[in-house]
């Protein structure tokens, strides 16, 4: 992994035009020891940068029309490729499944195996309790072997804001699980890319350990 000449990492937040992305990259700066935390669109800048996030909120048809026009699909498949470590969060995540059926179906890039599908309107618990939608607070999330949980207690909480949830094809590839109203997948890793449904910034100090080990992570699971 390539360093710039002041020895200093890049993480580069990748912008495409959805969202406030102060959050996310303030966070960043918080745990990122001799590093440079750096929100663009730019793919040049994203190229050469040491780490990529790739986030998302909105709506998944408008996220996906800004992602294929301005390259990000592109972009991302490159780090992907090149072997960097890549964090996808939120709506970032679900873009990587093949489909999602939020605005009537919309085709993701399809980079991991599995669907985006909805809670359901009236949701409830195994007890049959209604469940509010959007999926909206604090979840526990139970933890698959992973470097991004080291000093994060199986079962933290995190913090969420979701309607549609993915649906993993691939059990090898899960590396996190929630309940509500039914267990499906937070986090999934593949390789040097690690996933995760829920907000991290927003996760008080599991979700900055998270941040923190994605800023050390040498990219293997």
């Amino acid at each position: 992994m390539t360093t710039s000449a002041n020895n200093k990492q890049t993480i580069a937040v990748i912008d495409y035009g959805m969202g406030n992305l102060h959050s996310a990259a303030k966070a960043l700066e918080h745990v990122a020891d001799n590093a440079t935390v750096v929100v663009t669109g730019d793919a040049e800048v994203i190229a050469r940068a040491d780490r990529v996030v790739f986030p998302g909120v909105g709506a998944i048809r408008d996220c996906m029309a800004e992602i294929r026009g301005r390259g990000v699909d592109k972009v991302v498949q490159q780090a992907i490729d090149a072997g960097k470590p890549v964090l996808a969060i939120c709506v970032g995540m679900q873009a990587l499944l093949k489909h999602s059926e939020e605005n009537d179906g919309v085709d993701c890039l399809g980079l991991l195996d599995g669907n985006v599908r909805f809670f359901g309107n009236p949701h409830r618990s195994a007890a049959g309790d209604k469940l509010k939608v959007p999926h909206m607070g604090w979840n526990r999330v139970a933890q698959m072997p992973h470097p991004l949980w080291a000093g994060i207690p199986d079962h933290s909480y995190f913090y969420f804001v979701h309607s549609y949830y993915v649906d993993a094809a691939n059990p090898a590839q899960i590396a996190g699980h929630s309940d509500y109203g039914f267990d499906f997948t937070v986090a999934i890793s593949a390789g040097n890319l690690f996933a995760v449904q829920f907000h991290p910034e927003k996760s008080h100090d599991a979700g900055l350990q998270l941040l923190r080990n994605f800023c050390q992570w040498d990219g293997h699971p």
